[in-house]
């Protein structure tokens, strides 16, 4: 069975944050879990990430050991706490975001405010700006995940605090911020459909044509298809998964 490292936590200006971090090198690898989804979500691919880069997981406040949310759970509070925690571990930019599905908006918005601070993006069945039914889709698969894991957390849209209740403040602060950056970005895409019950086809082809679209913010853009993966592919395809991440680190280094 894969151990993953011991988690901890540090204190920040809103409350307490679980995290834990491993393996050393730069840039440091920050993974940036689904909405509600723990960071034990990414134990597939760590151990390999570690074995040459620096990765900090951690669990945003209302999941996991973190505290619960003292304030709205928009995008700009989630980034600048996720700042704030990584300073105080004095982890120093810059950073290679990877951002799994909600967690690609909190990506695609942090590397927008703070560009020099980002020196690339991986994306993993991000969401889209423009994507529709996204507390839908989202809710059903993350919570049935969660589930099978053992994994469930107190984080629900019963929270008002909570990031589903402000997906929308999120998806506007991107749109009035600066176009993303020019800098090595990867899109990693489930190649495997959904059940019609999780996502209905019209959204599913709206998200593909989403995840095209992704592609485009960065000239250096490319798609990665995971072809046995639906909405995980960290877990269901963790070899593509890391892949992605180490020839993101490639590219920033030429």
């Amino acid at each position: 069975m894969i151990q993953l490292p011991r988690k901890n936590k540090i204190r920040v200006q809103k409350g307490h944050l679980e995290y834990f971090t491993a393996g050393n090198g730069g840039p440091t690898v920050i993974l940036i879990n689904g909405s509600g989804g723990p960071l034990e979500g990414w134990y597939k691919i760590i151990p390999k990430l570690a074995e040459s880069s620096s990765v900090v997981a951690y669990n945003r406040f209302g999941i996991g050991g973190s505290d619960k949310p003292l304030e709205p759970q928009h995008g700009m509070a989630i980034v600048e706490s996720l700042r704030e925690m990584l300073r105080e571990l004095q982890i120093q930019p810059p950073y290679l975001l990877v951002g799994h599905s909600l967690g690609g908006l909190y990506a695609n918005l942090f590397a927008r405010h703070y560009v020099k601070e980002v020196s690339g993006v991986v994306l993993l069945e991000a969401s889209h700006p423009n994507d529709l039914a996204l507390n839908q889709y989202q809710g059903k698969i993350i919570q049935t995940m969660n589930k099978m894991l053992g994994l469930f957390d107190s984080f629900s849209k019963n929270n008002k605090l909570g990031e589903v209740n402000y997906v929308k403040e999120t998806v506007e602060q991107i749109n009035r911020a600066i176009p993303f950056p020019d800098i090595p970005l990867y899109v990693v895409t489930g190649g495997k459909k959904v059940h019609k019950w999780l996502m209905p086809t019209e959204v599913y082809n709206i998200r593909m044509e989403n995840q095209k679209d992704l592609v485009g913010l960065s000239n250096q853009g490319k798609q990665v298809f995971a072809p046995s993966s639906g909405h995980f592919p960290q877990i269901t395809d963790p070899e593509i998964v890391i892949k992605a991440v180490k020839d993101c680190i490639q590219s920033i280094s030429s």
